[in-house]
C-alpha cells in the first residue's frame, strides 16, 4: 500500500511537469498569435475529499500556465478557477485521479 501511494506520487509528479510544459507552450503559442484567449471563471467540482489534498490539487491548477486557483470551497469540494481560454474539467485537473489515489 505504501508503495503504491509512493508510485502514484511518482506518476502524478510526472505528469504535473508534463501538464505545466505542454500549458506553457500552449499560452506562449496563444499570446504570439493574439488569439484564443477569452479569459473565464469556472466551478470545478472534485471528487477529493480530504482538504491535504484538494490543497495540492488547487496549487497543481495555479502551477499550470493559463489556469489560477481562485478559490477553495472544501466543504462542497468545489474549486473556482480562473482560466485563460475556456478548457473542459479534464484539461484543467488531468491530475486529480493520481492525487486521489496517492493521498485519499
Amino acid at each position: 500500500m505504501f508503495l503504491a501511494r509512493i508510485g502514484y506520487g511518482i506518476i502524478y509528479f510526472l505528469d504535473l511537469i508534463y501538464e505545466i510544459i505542454k500549458a506553457t507552450f500552449d499560452v506562449a503559442f496563444n499570446a504570439v498569435m493574439m488569439r484564443n484567449i477569452d479569459p473565464v471563471v469556472v466551478d470545478i467540482e472534485t471528487v477529493l475529499e480530504r482538504p491535504v489534498s484538494q490543497t495540492i490539487l488547487a496549487n497543481s491548477i495555479s502551477l499550470t500556465p493559463g489556469t489560477l486557483s481562485v478559490d477553495l470551497d472544501s466543504e462542497n469540494n468545489i474549486i473556482k478557477v480562473a482560466t485563460i481560454s475556456p478548457r473542459k474539467k479534464e484539461e484543467i485537473i488531468p491530475f486529480e485521479q493520481y492525487i486521489k489515489k496517492m493521498l485519499e
